[in-house]
């Protein structure tokens, strides 16, 4: 499905919770969002659209070796978001926390396109998260790496007894 500029990223369920925000400091992840939404001059990546932005990470998936690779992150919209995590976005519809049909107009508006193919594209999406969910995968963080090991080293820091 090529030519989307917003698509949806279903994330391997063994992957689950398994992000920069709950590994490094509080501080420090500040640091990384607040750099992303910089990046993208305070507007949204992919629509464009200026407002509170949520900070996403930017994965690469090797389906032989199951190891995916965070690449980056990106400032996105809530509603851009809720696409890239289009399970979720359901979850919270019908605990109803959010309006999926809202979710899914803003996909067929930025992508100039209609809800055939939405639903081939998140067809697509789910199909391949069934696949790669059977694995567990390994996560490299990449460049990022040294921000977990210095996060690391610096509270463990913390924690010896000082003599």
């Amino acid at each position: 499905m090529s030519g989307l500029r917003l698509t949806i990223e279903l994330v391997p369920a063994t992957s689950w919770y398994n992000n920069m925000r709950k590994i490094v400091p509080k501080a420090e992840w500040d640091k990384i969002r607040k750099s992303a939404y910089a990046e993208q001059n305070y507007r949204c990546g992919i629509c464009g659209v200026e407002g509170r932005l949520e900070c996403h990470e930017l994965w690469e998936y090797d389906d032989e070796k199951h190891t995916q690779t965070l690449r980056g992150f990106i400032a996105l919209c809530s509603l851009c978001h809720r696409v890239k995590h289009i399970g979720l976005a359901g979850i919270h519809a019908r605990e109803g926390i959010l309006d999926y049909e809202q979710v899914v107009d803003h996909f067929l508006k930025v992508n100039e396109c209609s809800r055939d193919v939405f639903e081939q594209h998140k067809k697509q999406a789910f199909e391949q998260w069934r696949v790669r969910s059977q694995y567990q995968w390994k996560v490299n963080l990449g460049t990022y790496e040294s921000l977990v090991s210095k996060s690391n080293a610096a509270s463990s820091q913390s924690r010896k007894p000082h003599r």
